[in-house]
This record gives C-alpha cells, structure tokens and sequence, in this order.
C-alpha cells in the first residue's frame, strides 16, 4: 500500500472511478468538486490537497488537506475534511495511517494545529483530537470542530 496525492497523479480519471464507488453521499459530493476545480477552491481553498491510501489500483481510504472547510473561520486552517476508509478495508487502522500523513504533510507545511469538522462522537479523539465547540457550518447544519496540536 501506498499513499498518493491526487492532484499529483496522472491517472485521475481512475481515481475518480473509485472515489464514485463510495457508498457515502460526501465522496459524491467531493467527486462533483473535483469535476469543477472552480468549485472545489471556492469551497475548499486553493493549493488543497486529497490524499489517497491505495493498494494497486484501489482506494483504501482518502482525506483532504484544504485552507477551508464547511466552517467558514479564516483563524483555523488547515482542515482535513472528506476522510473515508471503503467497508472492505474497516478495522484496520487505515484512517489512522491517512490521518497521521496528513497532519505530518501540514506540519512540513509549517502548522502547528491542524482541524476538522464532523458531527462524529468519539471518532476523533481516539486520535487525539479535542473538541473544541459546534458552531454552524456553510449549509446551517451544526457541526462539531476538533482540533490537534502538531
């Protein structure tokens, strides 16, 4: 296994294909950002990232590194956001591998702290993640801010 950067790759198109597979309505919602790069940095920054664990040719789990998230707070960046591992690959401690590249990606980057929104309870911490407060995210939904020391 491996982790990629999507936005480095030169098979996008595949990755694509296999984000579709996701029985999750945020990775359909990812894949249309990613169809519309326009949108994707009108949302999520620019300069974000989308981190892939693959084994071969398949998605074993993926997470973003962006400068925004849903919560609209130019004090907190960055995010991670979208972080999902297919039924196939649970209980194996794949989410713990993304996460821990991506925040050792936004600590080379410089940061210190690094946040994510959910409305996930008891998911995070077991990753060190504190919570912090719910405030209301961009659809007006209550959302559940975390963050992580570096």
């Amino acid at each position: 296994m491996e982790i990629i950067e999507y936005f480095s790759s030169e098979n996008k198109e595949h990755w694509k294909e296999q984000i579709e597979l996701a029985d999750w309505e945020a990775a359909k919602f990812l894949l249309k950002l990613l169809n519309d790069m326009q949108k994707f940095n009108e949302l999520l920054g620019n300069n974000g990232k989308l981190f892939l664990l693959v084994d071969r040719k398949n998605i074993v789990s993926f997470a973003t590194l962006t400068y925004q998230d849903c919560i609209r707070d130019e004090s907190m960046l960055p995010w991670i956001g979208f972080l999902f591992t297919y039924h196939d690959y649970r209980g194996n401690r794949y989410s713990e591998k993304l996460l821990k590249h991506v925040e050792k990606e936004a600590k080379s980057e410089n940061h210190s702290v690094i946040y994510l929104g959910t409305d996930h309870i008891g998911l995070y911490e077991k990753y060190g993640y504190i919570y912090s407060e719910t405030r209301k995210d961009c659809w007006n939904n209550d959302t559940r801010i975390y963050y992580k020391k570096l």
